[in-house]
């Protein structure tokens, strides 16, 4: 599947990350939801919730899980499984081999909800991954760093 244009809407996945989302939804509403609740009911017990600190966080604890939870609802239900096929640009699910002063390295292109630079995955929305993206086999991409100017060769699309 080729993404030429992506909406701000649709969440572009592999089916691995599509999956790992649905693993982190399953856990915070089976488990992690009824751990707060416990805690919150063992803080409750305790008396007065005014200066109650365990309350508190435990309150608080409930709201990010709660917001997570609808966030992954979210993502997952605006979400395309991309599929990893060769094509002749970058795009979402491609693995790009890149040639640069500093050596080779290959990345794949992912969603930002997928991102995880220690397992070579950057988002299309990263400064590397706008400078690559729709790009093709042979050309040349330069991008702003920390570090000053770096220059990228697009060695290989797989």
């Amino acid at each position: 599947m080729t993404v030429k244009l992506l909406s701000n809407m649709t969440k572009y996945l592999t089916a691995q990350g599509l999956e790992k989302l649905k693993k982190e939804l399953e856990y915070l509403e089976k488990d992690k939801r009824k751990e707060v609740t416990e805690r919150l009911r063992h803080t409750i017990a305790q008396g007065d919730l005014r200066e109650n600190a365990g309350y508190h966080a435990a309150k608080e604890q409930q709201g990010f899980v709660e917001g997570r939870i609808q966030e992954l609802k979210d993502i997952i239900s605006e979400s395309k499984v991309v599929s990893k096929g060769k094509g002749d640009s970058v795009q979402v699910g491609s693995c790009v081999c890149l040639e640069s002063d500093q050596g080779e390295e290959t990345f794949e292109i992912v969603d930002p909800e997928e991102a995880d630079i220690l397992q070579n995955k950057i988002s299309f929305k990263s400064p590397l991954g706008q400078a690559i993206f729709n790009r093709k086999v042979g050309e040349v991409v330069e991008m702003d760093a920390p570090g000053g100017k770096r220059k990228y060769e697009i060695v290989e699309i797989k």
